[in-house]
C-alpha cells in the first residue's frame, strides 16, 4: 500500500514538474506596445497573403496600407470598448438596471463598428487581387466557414497554414 502511494506521488510530481517550472513574464516586465504589436499583425498577415495568394510587391504595400489605417481605427475603437466593459461590471456591482443597458448598448454598437470596420478592410483589400487572387481568397474564406479554419489555433496563421 505505501509503495503504491509513493509511487503514485512519485508519478503526479513528475507529471506536474513542467508546469512548476515554467517560467511567467516578469511582473515589472513593459507589456507590448499596441503599436508595435500591430506592425507585427499586419506583417504576418501580409507574409501569409504573400504565400498563399502570390502577392506582387506593389499589391503587398498596398495591403500594409489598408491594415495600417485599420490598425489605427481598431485602437480607438479598442480603447473604447475597454471604457464600455469596465462601465458594465461597475453597473453589475451596483445593481444600476440603466447602466448595464447603457453600457452594453455602447457595447453592441461598438461590436457592430468593429465589424463593418472589418468588412471594408476585406473589401479593400479584395479590390487590390487579380481576379485569380480573388477566386483563391474566396475559397479560403469559404473554407473558414465551413469549420476547416477559423479564428483560435489551426485559423488564418495558425499552424498548419
Amino acid at each position: 500500500m505505501k509503495k503504491t502511494a509513493l509511487l503514485l506521488a512519485l508519478t503526479c510530481a513528475l507529471l506536474a514538474a513542467p508546469a512548476m517550472f515554467a517560467q511567467a513574464p516578469a511582473a515589472d516586465a513593459p507589456p507590448e506596445n499596441v503599436a508595435a504589436h500591430g506592425q507585427r499583425m499586419i506583417q504576418h498577415r501580409v507574409a501569409f497573403m504573400t504565400t498563399v495568394l502570390s502577392l506582387t510587391t506593389a499589391q503587398q504595400a498596398q495591403v500594409k496600407s489598408v491594415l495600417t489605417a485599420a490598425v489605427a481605427n481598431g485602437s480607438t475603437t479598442h480603447g473604447s470598448m475597454k471604457t464600455a466593459h469596465d462601465n458594465l461590471k461597475t453597473a453589475i456591482h451596483a445593481n444600476d438596471a440603466a447602466g448595464m443597458e447603457q453600457a452594453a448598448t455602447t457595447i453592441g454598437n461598438l461590436m457592430a463598428q468593429e465589424e463593418l470596420s472589418r468588412a471594408k478592410t476585406q473589401a479593400a483589400i479584395y479590390q487590390l487581387l487579380t481576379p485569380e487572387q480573388q477566386t483563391k481568397m474566396a475559397a479560403l474564406e469559404s473554407e473558414g466557414r465551413r469549420g476547416g479554419r477559423g479564428r483560435g489555433p489551426g485559423g488564418p496563421g495558425g499552424p498548419g497554414l
